[in-house]
């Protein structure tokens, strides 16, 4: 390798490494810019979004009519789930114990949250301690969400059964639904820009195959995991794997460095374009 093949390596980096300084300083600002929405912008937008009136309020309340009571409460159970993006198909209730000390009942719920079903049934055990506090316990939980696709909520699952936390569940839920909505999109989105190197299997699950004509034997797959940790908090995990054939490994650098550059990439410019920067040097061939 001559000098002027050095000098060339050496102001690409140089450009590669301003440009990546750019983008970070740009996330920085992005990131301080969302921060500054306070709590009151947001129960600005939740108000807007909901459009019920205490008038409204005090008319459910005051209200003999059932049907019109009926159709106030299928308002705010249709407002509470386009909000959640939560909807139960299917609800039953069934007493199995009461008395004047307690009463309890057996659920069974069906639904989906985003395009992620789900099916449950629990035990409601209800209290009353003082007649006028009632303490509520979830027992016997058994949740049911059936897909390979959704095995990274399978630990999670288990331990909300044993801790029978509803409230942590559906809320890790709708963030599990709403990561997994948006890696569907991506994967679709560019196995349509790039048909030719995105292979037709890879725009669902948790992967994407790229193959390149002019590089034949050489794959690269990009695997994309949503964990879910004990306490219910959910993070996307990337990362790429590829497959090197001798022939290709001999003219071909990019394939040794393509997993490295991949994952400095996810940490300055995001997903979307780190897959973008991905595929157009992939297809470039460097």
């Amino acid at each position: 390798m001559d000098n002027n093949d050095v000098q060339a390596y050496k102001d690409e980096i140089q450009s590669l490494e301003e440009e990546i300084k750019m983008l970070a300083e740009e996330y920085q600002c992005s990131q301080h810019a969302l921060m500054a929405y306070s709590d009151g912008d947001i129960i600005k937008v939740m108000k807007s979004l909901k459009k019920t009136s205490q008038e409204e309020l005090r008319q459910y309340q005051s209200c003999p009519d059932l049907k019109t009571q009926n159709e106030l409460l299928e308002a705010d159970l249709s407002f509470i789930m386009k909000l959640t993006g939560i909807c139960f198909t299917h609800y039953t209730r069934k007493p199995v114990e009461k008395n004047e000390a307690k009463a309890t009942h057996k659920y069974q719920l069906s639904g989906n949250c985003q395009s992620v079903p789900f099916q449950m049934e629990f035990q409601l055990l209800e209290e009353n301690e003082n007649k006028k506090n009632i303490s509520a316990t979830v027992t016997d939980l058994n949740i049911v969400i059936e897909s390979e696709e959704y095995s990274d909520l399978s630990t999670f699952v288990t331990r909300i059964e044993e801790s029978g936390n509803l409230m942590l569940f559906f809320k890790t839920l709708l963030s599990f639904s709403e990561w997994y909505e948006h890696r569907k999109c991506t994967f679709t989105h560019f196995k349509s820009k790039y048909p030719e190197v995105v292979l037709p299997e890879g725009s669902s699950g948790n992967y994407m195959l790229l193959r390149n004509k002019q590089l034949p034997g050489l794959e690269l797959m990009i695997v994309w995991k949503i964990r879910v940790d004990e306490e219910g908090n959910v993070t996307p995990a990337l990362d790429l794997l590829h497959k090197i054939p001798v022939s290709v490994e001999k003219v071909n650098r990019f394939a040794l460095d393509a997993p490295s550059g991949f994952r400095s990439l996810l940490h300055v410019l995001g997903i979307n374009d780190a897959i973008e920067t991905l595929i157009m040097a992939f297809c470039n061939g460097k």
